[in-house]
């Protein structure tokens, strides 16, 4: 049913409200099918390697299990269990390609081990071997034996797709991931190899461990016969923090909180039976609930009632009655 155009403009904000819907999840590329595709295949013959054996006759059981190791009907059992029917991209995979599959399983496995190799990458050619990228799969940086020196990933790595340039990981810069960041040096490099170790968190730049290898020290520290030592913010002539906080050095830094004058050695508020409750940049002084308020004391309610002018009425005795 249309709605009239009154109405739907009414509906508008409303609409204008709703929250956006969320992004659609990535949708897996053909190579990340295929090797699942793959992946559920080399299960299924691990699940059936042994299926015939039970024991007893093993001159039987081998002969028989001979037969049935590369038979159509253990490739059936394997393809029947490779797909939920609820999994739709995978039973369309399937479908697609059952007879690649079944070529590869009666005239092709002794030649080809590899299923993922020979199947997502050669016949398909929907993915790379690993260490290669891109259409045509060439080499990344550094080679497919070592991407990116072993620190870093290659855009693109196993796929069709990327550019093959190097992602490095913490600590390592560079195209081929072998210089060191700052806070970082290089404990170790030769030609296949290149290491690099944290610094002291002192020490911007280093060569070394200790504080007393830092080439730069961080912000918050300071050069101090030959060491990076930290800057005592706190100490400094002209206080970082305002006059209602204390100041706390921390390494490398400083942090600025309220000050509890209730939580002091010397109390804040003086007078007996007081309560002291701290607010930002300062605190009050109340008497309980109850208590009178008197210059020098929060007096009780029985107390109070003993120090007014008149006495309280006395209940009669025995002898007036």
């Amino acid at each position: 049913m249309r709605l009239p155009r009154r109405a739907a403009l009414g509906l508008l904000p409303l609409l204008l409200l709703l929250p956006p819907a969320p992004e659609a999840a990535k949708k897996p590329t053909p190579c990340h099918r295929c090797r699942g595709l793959v992946d559920k295949f080399n299960q299924g013959m691990v699940d059936t390697a042994k299926k015939n054996f039970g024991g007893g006759n093993t001159a039987w059981e081998e002969k028989t299990l001979s037969k049935y190791e590369s038979s159509e009907i253990r490739l059936l059992e394997i393809l029947e269990g490779l797909c939920e029917s609820s999994d739709f991209e995978c039973n369309q995979m399937l479908e697609a390609q059952e007879e690649h599959l079944e070529a590869w399983w009666l005239q092709l496995k002794s030649e080809y081990p590899d299923l993922f190799e020979w199947f997502c990458v050669k016949t398909l050619k929907v993915c790379c071997s690993p260490g290669t990228y891109g259409p045509d799969c060439l080499a990344c940086q550094g080679g497919s034996q070592r991407p990116c020196s072993g620190n870093g990933h290659c855009s693109g790595d196993g796929s069709r797709q990327g550019d093959g340039s190097c992602q490095c990981h913490v600590g390592y810069q560079g195209p081929l991931c072998t210089d060191c960041m700052d806070g970082y040096f290089s404990s170790l490099r030769n030609e296949t190899h290149s290491i690099c170790t944290a610094c002291d968190e002192s020490c911007k730049t280093c060569s070394g461990l200790t504080n007393r290898d830092c080439g730069e020290c961080e912000v918050g520290w300071v050069l101090d016969e030959g060491a990076c030592v930290d800057v005592d913010e706190c100490a400094a002539e002209t206080p970082p923090c305002s006059a209602a906080q204390f100041c706390k050095n921390a390494n490398g830094s400083y942090t600025c909180e309220d000050v509890d004058e209730c939580s002091l050695a010397e109390k804040a508020c003086v007078r007996k039976n007081e309560n002291c409750y701290n607010t930002p940049g300062s605190y009050v002084c109340v008497c309980p609930d109850g208590f009178e308020e008197t210059e020098d004391a929060c007096v009780p309610p029985t107390e109070a009632e003993g120090t007014g002018g008149e006495r309280p009425p006395q209940l009669p005795t025995r002898e007036d009655l």
